[in-house]
């Protein structure tokens, strides 16, 4: 198996969570053992997601150039969530990285698997020290609160402990609970127009580990407030659609993105919101229905300018 073994093979991987010697991983850079004995929850979110894996002794570095997060000083097996962008600072993917001694798996939460393996496939030299891997697919699952504790396992493990009693989410109450979280983005965010702190991963964005992939756009915005909308939630008793706009008076206030009709005939969603009207309880749609804003419960405001 040319994907390694050495620190990776047994902190994820078939053994449903770390050995007491290894490090807990960590969710947007927050230590999970942190308070572990009040992690029971009673819903989690139990999903597979595609890992490209990176081999060679190279692949700390080179993740450092390409991706958001500042790895000088992650610990083997810790889970670190970071961002790929476009040279422009456009955000492409949202990721989970574990490094080990081999090399590097990168967890694709959010963005377009195939299209991040090719672009990183095309950017490797022989002096990277590194070379693209074997692809597979990741069980992770998370319990469903801010700060909540993430786990690679293996497809057939059982769950660990601090998931006892928890109970899977079905695919339509996971969607209303991402759009509450705004958290991972999804396909109606990841459009190749959105920066990272517009949609609240400020935490995944490093402004003083040097030059990476966007790095340029990053400091440029967080120097001069330059963060033109940000993602909040939204909730309504009246049909919405994906692309209308929302207005506050006659003016154009922001955009809704995503949308999922619930049981109760109301409708919950993200949208795009002009940082002028962020303050605003609530907005009209294109025909004047109702629509309350609401703080997504794990959006991380952007820097402030010096």
């Amino acid at each position: 198996d040319d994907r390694g073994q050495g620190g990776r093979g047994s902190c994820r991987h078939g053994e449903g969570g770390p050995r007491a010697d290894q490090p807990v991983p960590t969710l947007r850079g927050v230590s999970l053992r942190r308070h572990i004995e009040e992690l029971t929850m009673s819903m989690h979110w139990d999903e597979s997601f595609p890992i490209i894996r990176l081999n060679g002794a190279g692949a700390r570095d080179f993740l450092q150039g390409q991706t958001t997060a500042d790895l000088r000083k992650t610990v083997h097996g810790r889970l670190q969530q970071s961002c790929w962008l476009t040279a422009t600072g456009r955000l492409r993917a949202v990721l989970e990285l574990r490094l080990d001694d081999d090399g590097a798996d990168v967890l694709v939460l959010a963005g377009d698997a195939d299209a991040m393996a090719q672009g990183l496939d095309q950017v490797i030299f022989p002096a990277d020290r590194v070379r693209m891997g074997e692809r597979r697919l990741q069980r992770r699952i998370q319990a469903l609160r801010p700060d909540s504790p993430a786990a690679w396992i293996d497809d057939e493990s059982s769950l660990p402990s601090e998931f006892a009693g928890s109970r899977r989410l079905l695919s339509t109450e996971l969607e209303e609970r991402r759009l509450r979280l705004g958290f991972p983005p999804g396909p109606a965010e990841l459009t190749g127009n959105t920066n990272p702190f517009e949609l609240g991963l400020a935490q995944c964005i490093s402004l003083d580990k040097g030059c990476y992939l966007g790095q340029e756009t990053m400091a440029k915005l967080a120097g001069r407030g330059g963060i033109k909308q940000q993602l909040r939630c939204w909730v309504s008793s009246n049909r919405l659609n994906s692309g209308d706009p929302l207005f506050d008076g006659e003016t154009r206030a922001g955009v809704v993105t995503s949308i999922l009709e619930l049981e109760s005939d109301s409708l919950v969603g993200l949208a795009l919101i002009r940082r002028q009207y962020l303050t605003s309880g609530a907005l009209n749609g294109p025909n004047g229905q109702m629509v309350t804003l609401e703080r997504p419960e794990l959006f991380q405001d952007p820097p402030s300018p010096d």
